[in-house]
């Protein structure tokens, strides 16, 4: 691409050698994402994929797309790019899995101000270190310098991943009944999602000081690098669950909280009754809670509160479910029941 320069872009603000230069430092991260499905190296017009569906009967694409939301706000703030990718890839497979999908590929899009390449290489490692905790292959993506549309050191990052299950496997929450069991899985923090609410609470925008006190509630932490722990990736032990256990419904806790996930993947006539004394409640919950004086119900209703995504079970099987999940890395628990109701979640 030497050939290819523009001297009047660049004084318009768009370097596109930088581009090429970004795509050369991303590639030895891309490449520790390749799968089976791979068929060709990025830098094409289309990223190419092999559908791998052998001994599926009817397979089914599964598709997600989201973003990490104003917590880039705090990555540019820290200047620390290498895991905000992590939490992109994690928002769209995460909820892929809850209906029962195995991740496939992964594209990413990252908009900046001024395209700086090392920073976008920093950013597509957390990309690609998320796909592979997911097992996803990381096969493009676009960078797109947006001078006088954004300031030059800020950027957004977004996701869309594809995955595939096959159609009798898909999670059908109408074998859901009363007596079933809710199985929490833990979070390791905020995640994605209620960083207006930060913002605001911290004074975040300001880079108020308060940031970067090391606090001994946070374990030597400090608030900011508590908000800013990548959003764990639930899907390898998901699948290990889905391959032994007759899982009713999966909720990817995100923004809405309890209030506004746990509902979808339970079907009318039936709720989830929620012990609010069994939720093991992160410390930077409570510190949210304190500095912004936010009511208890609203936190519920904005937060994950130390749980990332909740499992439904049968109850004969509850205890050979968090077994399994707990031989995978996920230090599962009990945290409620599903019992006839009109009302789909009550915290009590």
């Amino acid at each position: 691409m030497k050939s290819s320069y523009s001297e009047s872009y660049k004084q318009a603000g768009v370097d596109i050698t930088a581009g090429y230069k970004a795509v050369e430092l991303m590639k030895a991260h891309i490449a520790r994402t390749k799968n089976e499905g791979c068929l060709d190296d990025v830098g094409g017009f289309g990223g190419c994929f092999g559908l791998p569906i052998a001994g599926m009967e009817e397979p089914v694409l599964v598709s997600g797309t989201d973003g990490c939301g104003t917590k880039v706000k705090l990555a540019i703030l820290m200047d620390k790019h290498d895991t905000i990718g992590i939490d992109a890839v994690a928002m769209c497979v995460n909820d892929i899995i809850c209906v029962g999908a195995k991740p496939l590929f992964f594209l990413d899009y990252i908009a900046c101000g001024k395209n700086i390449p090392e920073k976008i290489a920093a950013i597509v490692s957390g990309v690609a270190e998320g796909c592979v905790q997911s097992g996803a292959a990381l096969i493009g993506g676009e960078t797109a310098e947006h001078p006088g549309l954004m300031p030059i050191e800020d950027y957004d990052l977004a996701g869309f991943a594809v995955g595939i299950v096959d159609k009798k496997k898909i999670i059908d929450n109408k074998k859901m009944q009363e007596g079933d069991i809710v199985i929490a899985l833990p979070s390791t923090g905020i995640h994605s999602n209620g960083f207006s609410l930060c913002r605001k609470v911290f004074n975040i925008d300001n880079n108020d000081p308060l940031l970067y006190i090391e606090r001994e509630e946070l374990g030597g932490k400090t608030i900011a690098e508590a908000l800013l722990t990548p959003t764990k990736i639930y899907v390898k032990p998901v699948l290990a669950l889905l391959n032994e256990v007759d899982v009713h419904g999966i909720s990817h806790i995100t923004g809405g909280g309890f209030y506004e996930n746990i509902p979808r993947s339970i079907p009318d006539g039936l709720g989830a009754v929620i012990n609010k004394a069994s939720v093991k409640i992160l410390p930077i919950f409570d510190l949210i809670a304190k500095f912004g004086n936010i009511p208890e119900r609203d936190m519920f209703n904005t937060y994950n509160m130390g749980v990332g995504m909740s499992i439904v079970v049968p109850a004969a099987q509850a205890d050979k479910a968090i077994e399994i999940l707990k031989n995978n890395g996920i230090d599962a628990y009990t945290i409620g029941k599903i019992v006839k109701s009109e009302e789909k979640v009550v915290i009590c």
